[in-house]
């Protein structure tokens, strides 16, 4: 089981990276990748911050998280002790990957809180054209500056209430395939403790402020733990994120990742016979889509997400792939995320 080390969160907590630094030991050089506008936002103040310390950095500002600029992250490594990852996705996604590939240790500074990624052992990288799940090692420090994360599109956190409160379904998921005998109450109960502390605090989250967003970023680390202990993604992914995967693979317009995930889960928690409600109602607390049209992707495309996620990770049980397609369309309709 490998875990952060140290997880800080709350409002000017990036002054605090040299002392995180020095805890850790970290040797000299470090490598910040971030993107033009996760620069701007937190990566100066990072530089600027660990240079003062005593860690001269270098920068790669990357594009997108696709091969070539996880090549381009890992050839400018040389004589580099420590990556540093500043964004909301793609630029911790590609220094996660970049450090596992390379053995080097890597530390998560989140600027907004849209998924739990920025401490799972998993990045997303897009290969050939579609995005892939890559097994990766957890960041050895995630640093989570909530005044940061708070100046973020409110979308971005509505997109992580989606992801967190569907680690409901996937915890019913894995308790459905048992997956094998791989199946840990610990990881699980984990999982589900961060989605029902997010919708609990629903109100506090939806009024944007500082207390509201550490709340998530709590949960969303939570969820990245709970997958460590597991040894896998399952407490914190089933068929509602087959569903998102596929409409990332197949529709032209996409919507976030959690907000694919949540509004996948109100129809999953239908089908295990769960309170898909309370799911719906917390989304819609906070604006995020509960139907096609909000998610901006079309009916027709929607339902075949749901009837042919079992084209992704065939492996993984869920209750979508134990479900026969006329009875995932009535759930769809009884639901309202179509029709």
């Amino acid at each position: 089981m490998v875990l952060p080390r140290i997880v800080v969160t709350g409002p000017g907590v990036l002054e605090q990276l040299p002392a995180i630094i020095a805890e850790l030991d970290l040797p000299e050089r470090g490598l910040i990748v971030c993107d033009s506008n996760t620069l701007q936002i937190a990566g100066r103040q990072v530089i600027e911050y660990l240079e003062i310390g005593g860690h001269p950095m270098e920068k790669v500002e990357i594009e997108g998280a696709n091969q070539q600029e996880l090549s381009r992250v890992e050839d400018a490594l040389d004589d580099i002790d420590f990556l540093v990852g500043v964004g909301g996705g793609r630029p911790i996604d590609l220094a996660k990957q970049a450090g596992f590939n390379k053995n080097i240790p890597f530390i998560s500074i989140p600027t907004a809180a849209s998924h739990d990624g920025f401490g799972s052992a998993r990045s997303s990288i897009r290969q050939a054209g579609r995005k892939t799940s890559m097994q990766a090692i957890p960041p050895i420090a995630v640093v989570a500056d909530t005044t940061i994360i708070s100046r973020a599109p409110p979308r971005l956190l509505a997109a992580g209430v989606g992801d967190i409160v569907s680690n409901q379904t996937a915890v019913l998921d894995w308790r459905l395939s048992k997956d094998g005998g791989d199946y840990s109450e610990y990881a699980a109960a984990l999982s589900e403790m961060a989605a029902k502390l997010v919708e609990d605090g629903i109100g506090k989250v939806a009024e944007g402020g500082e207390d509201g967003v550490r709340l998530v970023v709590k949960a969303l680390i939570s969820s990245g733990v709970a997958m460590s202990i597991a040894g896998s993604s399952r407490p914190a992914s089933g068929g509602e994120h087959k569903f998102s995967h596929w409409l990332d693979a197949n529709s032209k317009t996409p919507a976030l990742h959690g907000e694919q995930c949540g509004l996948g889960s109100i129809v999953t928690m239908y089908l295990h016979g769960g309170d898909w409600h309370k799911i719906r109602d917390t989304l819609k607390t906070v604006n995020a889509p509960i139907n096609a049209k909000a998610l901006g992707i079309e009916e027709d495309v929607v339902l075949s997400a749901f009837v042919n996620s079992k084209e992704i990770r065939p492996h993984r049980l869920t209750i979508l792939d134990k479900t026969e397609p006329k009875v995932i369309e009535e759930a769809a309709l009884a639901t309202g995320v179509i029709g």
